[in-house]
């Protein structure tokens, strides 16, 4: 073959430090917009970004040459600096440390599109962490609870 190709799409998910419900309904747009702007600003394509008070979902595709862990580093330092001086109210901000990432094949973009934008319907019946230990099982992820809620 001449050329390489890829599709890399992942799904990746991660709290706020103590899953603390930061970010209000009237921030949330902005958020994510400005994590969907680093996304695209590093090289990464933003299907969809959202999440809820206390998380964020991200349906990104990655280039072969960035790996998952340096994605979400390049997504959440920036992210976070920016948080802090944007919103004054928001000094003590943190993302936690971990992260999901989940791949997603070309079939089940739309879904988990449409899963990530359906974020508050969602959680009027399930927590985060509830969530969060479905998405581990559903993957097949050992885990253990200090590990994840730490």
């Amino acid at each position: 073959m001449a050329d390489s190709f890829h599709s890399l799409t992942y799904h990746l998910i991660w709290s706020t430090k103590n899953r603390e419900p930061w970010f209000s309904e009237e921030i949330q747009p902005r958020v994510w917009e400005y994590l969907a702007g680093i996304a695209h600003q590093k090289r990464m394509v933003p299907l969809c970004v959202g999440g809820y008070l206390d998380h964020v979902h991200l349906l990104l595709r990655l280039p072969p040459n960035l790996d998952v862990s340096k994605a979400v580093q390049l997504l959440k330092g920036p992210s976070s600096k920016w948080i802090h001086g944007t919103f004054p109210n928001m000094k003590g901000f943190e993302w936690q440390d971990g992260y999901g990432a989940f791949t997603v094949s070309k079939s089940l973009t739309p879904e988990v599109f449409d899963y990530i934008k359906k974020q508050k319907e969602h959680h009027r019946v399930k927590t985060f962490q509830e969530e969060f230990v479905e998405f581990l099982t559903r993957h097949e992820i050992d885990w253990k609870p200090q590990y994840v809620w730490g």
